[in-house]
């Protein structure tokens, strides 16, 4: 893709390369805003609906007003893909400020939205998905509103970062010795073919995959348990994978040096995989 347009509240699309902001801008200066990732596989959205719902409500959880119904951006997102002449694999970024405006810290009055997106190239990670990745634990420093996506995101940021030093692929997040999420994804343990995960409260992002990961249990009998479980409980878990956007259904075979079970991704795992890749299309698209 040559050009990457952008959507701006005013439901234009322009390059880029041509979009500039005011210093004072609401997102740079507070993190207040909200954003989506959207996957898209060979050209075509995965869950968009879903993300869309999901914008709305995080806007509506911090009082931000968007300035377009739900059907409007999905017509500008569509264009999106057709403008980049997009048929690969990869996300649209799409985010919502509270505007720019002088800066103080109440909300300005009669100030509109900011609001643009753009799209990103981004091969699934087949290598990781295939043979499992490891993972670290850190303590859960976030606020309290977590199910809302918002833009401060440093608490996440600092325990990838951890994650990385370490030589893993994610972090696993903890309160008070209770696994939450992970720094950018929704987080499983499976016991005696129990699939169990914390509970769609506050304190996580209800994640996208994370609801087509319940219906996939669903269609295929497995239980699914919305109960926190504990650090102490992965030691013993039979597997223990992750879900986001980006990241589809990961295997974690290797938790603090720990390895899970025989180091394998699990049969479980293995099968809600492949339901997510019919599910999206993939199997179909690749054949």
């Amino acid at each position: 893709m040559s050009v990457y347009p952008t959507i701006l509240s005013q439901t234009s699309l322009i390059s880029r390369d041509d979009l500039t902001y005011p210093f004072e801008e609401r997102g740079l200066q507070f993190g207040d805003g909200v954003y989506e990732v959207i996957r898209i596989y060979q050209g075509a959205y995965y869950l968009l609906t879903e993300h869309i719902d999901r914008l709305f409500r995080s806007a509506g959880g911090i009082k931000i007003e968007l300035p377009f119904s739900k059907q409007e951006i999905t017509n500008l997102l569509n264009d999106l893909l057709t403008q980049n002449e997009m048929a690969s694999d990869g996300i649209v970024y799409l985010q919502a400020t509270r505007g720019s405006a002088p800066r103080i810290h109440a909300f300005p009055a009669d100030t509109p939205a900011n609001v643009y997106a753009y799209i990103q190239d981004m091969p699934r990670k087949t290598e990781n998905l295939k043979n499992g990745v490891s993972a670290i634990t850190q303590r859960d420093t976030r606020w309290e509103n977590c199910y809302i996506k918002s833009l401060n995101l440093l608490p996440n940021v600092l325990a990838k970062q951890a994650a990385q030093e370490n030589g893993s692929y994610e972090a696993i997040l903890e309160r008070d010795g209770m696994v939450t999420e992970c720094s950018s994804s929704n987080i499983y343990l499976v016991k005696n073919g129990t699939i169990y995960t914390h509970p769609a409260t506050n304190r996580i992002l209800h994640g996208c995959v994370r609801m087509r990961v319940e219906q996939f249990a669903g269609d295929l009998d497995m239980p699914f348990v919305e109960e926190a479980f504990s650090i102490d409980d992965i030691k013993d878990a039979d597997e223990v994978f992750l879900s986001s956007s980006t990241s589809e259904v990961m295997p974690i075979v290797n938790v603090d040096g720990n390895q899970i079970a025989d180091g394998a991704p699990g049969s479980i795992t293995r099968r809600l995989q492949a339901v997510y890749e019919t599910d999206a299309g993939i199997n179909k698209q690749q054949a």
